[in-house]
């Protein structure tokens, strides 16, 4: 009898424990959530946020990018001091960090104030992110609990961009475009309260910080970007466009040098040794960048042809989000049954048949057609986000958990930003003043090509595996 008490107690208590994991991890993919929200929640209140704090047209893109390159730029540094310093403990800092600055992102009183505020948000996206992928892939119990954690975090990955355009309209309209940011504070503080009580600290590894390939990542980043955007008003050969682009490949030069000489490397070299790896972050970079140039494209059509409000827009992505939420229900088993590489490959085709009407639109092009294309571009991203992912982490040694992460959201993030500013940069050199069709049909050309390499990287990655089988 005592035996069987005991036998009682111990499942209770195990049972207790596998609760408290789950909820942790449940609060941590919230808190992704909120970061991968905040690359586009502002995007539908752009034009709010530009008549109250008197941006320019060129200074208002850097909301949308000081976010999304400080963020790209310092993943790398932010995987890796989550591998040395412990995970949970480099969640919560980047999380108090993003909190801090919502907080004053959305007391900002100059376009200076708030480009500052969006780029520490950034910083603090780019501490917890990498460790966010890293706790799941480590706290998951199994294989099958893996693989529905990775699937959900997919699910928060591809669909939150919608997400954030639907939030970004509901607030801009019932309140301001400043609770864009201040939604972001509550949701931090309940994170940073609970997630010590519900999820364990993963272990120190020995190892310094490459400050050095830190800073020449982002640089090279924001270097690069900073060209694009600027190359239709000065012009695609002028000294700054092309000075923008030198300094961005000698950034990127000086990396690769640092990475090949440092004792402990911000980017660990055996991590692209994988060529599925390697397909699947290429894949992840030009998938990234696609869809969030169709965002931005999507939103000026929808607000500024249309003539839809801010909350009509954002309510007007909500298949995406739906489709994706869908797919995330039986990837999985998909991955299991098909294949991760067979499912990209039909996620990204899929993505540029979606494209293809976008690139014929005019003011009567009816709705039904622009409905039609959200869902089944996320259609596709459910069938590509969460095969890119495990391909992305497959085979990664624990200790290189965190950096491989980093890696992975790297160039999501960065592809995203470099795909915009392209995208952009088409859309504004074939803008013409008060129509949007002409500018934006160019736009969706270049969202288009950008998802047709998705699909080029994947295909070749699958003729690879072919011959080597």
């Amino acid at each position: 009898m005592p035996s069987t008490t005991a036998t009682r107690e111990s499942a209770g208590i195990a049972s207790s424990s596998r609760r408290a994991t789950s909820a942790g991890l449940w609060l941590v993919m919230l808190a992704q959530l909120m970061l991968v929200l905040d690359a586009t929640v502002v995007n539908v209140a752009l034009p709010h946020i530009a008549t109250d704090l008197n941006f320019t047209r060129a200074e208002l893109s850097w909301v949308l990018n000081g976010y999304a390159l400080a963020f790209g730029g310092l993943l790398l540094l932010g995987g890796r001091v989550g591998d040395v310093l412990g995970r949970r403990r480099t969640f919560l800092v980047g999380i108090g960090a993003f909190t801090l600055f919502s907080l004053l992102g959305g007391l900002a009183t100059s376009p200076g104030l708030l480009v500052g505020a969006r780029a520490l948000q950034g910083l603090g996206a780019a501490f917890a992110a990498p460790s966010v992928l890293a706790l799941i892939t480590t706290t998951a119990q199994g294989e099958g609990a893996r693989n529905r954690a990775l699937a959900l975090f997919s699910a928060i990955a591809s669909m939150g961009g919608a997400l954030g355009l639907i939030l970004g309209g509901v607030l801009t309209d019932t309140a301001n475009w400043r609770w864009t940011l201040f939604i972001n504070v509550p949701i931090g503080v309940v994170v940073l309260l609970a997630v010590p009580r519900l999820v364990d600290e993963t272990p120190r590894r020995p190892g310094r910080f490459d400050v050095l390939g830190a800073s020449s990542a982002t640089g090279g980043a924001v270097a690069i970007v900073w060209a694009l955007i600027q190359a239709p008003d000065y012009g695609w050969l002028s000294t700054r466009t092309v000075g923008g682009f030198a300094v961005g490949v000698a950034l990127f030069a000086l990396l690769a040098v640092t990475e090949r000489r440092v004792a402990h490397p911000l980017l660990s070299p055996q991590l692209l040794r994988s060529p599925s790896r390697v397909g699947a972050l290429a894949a992840m970079a030009a998938t990234y960048g696609g869809m969030l140039a169709m965002f931005f494209l999507m939103v000026q059509y929808l607000e500024d042809d249309l003539r839809f409000s801010p909350l009509v827009t954002g309510l007007a992505f909500l298949p995406m989000p739906l489709s994706i939420f869908g797919m995330s229900r039986i990837i999985p088993r998909l991955v299991e049954r098909v294949g991760a590489v067979r499912l990209v490959i039909l996620g990204a085709a899929l993505r540029v048949v979606a494209f293809l009407p976008l690139t014929q639109l005019n003011s009567g092009t009816p709705f039904a057609v622009v409905a039609l294309a959200l869902v089944c571009t996320g259609i596709s991203a459910g069938l590509t986000f969460m095969p890119l992912t495990t391909l992305a982490l497959r085979d990664v040694e624990p200790e290189h958990a965190g950096s491989a992460s980093g890696l992975f959201q790297t160039m999501q993030q960065l592809g995203g930003a470099v795909g915009l500013a392209i995208v952009a940069s088409t859309y504004a050199a074939f803008a013409v003043p008060g129509d949007f069709v002409i500018g934006g049909r160019a736009g969706f050309w270049s969202a288009t090509f950008l998802s047709f390499l998705a699909l080029a990287a994947v295909a070749a990655l699958a003729l690879r595996n072919r011959k080597s089988a």
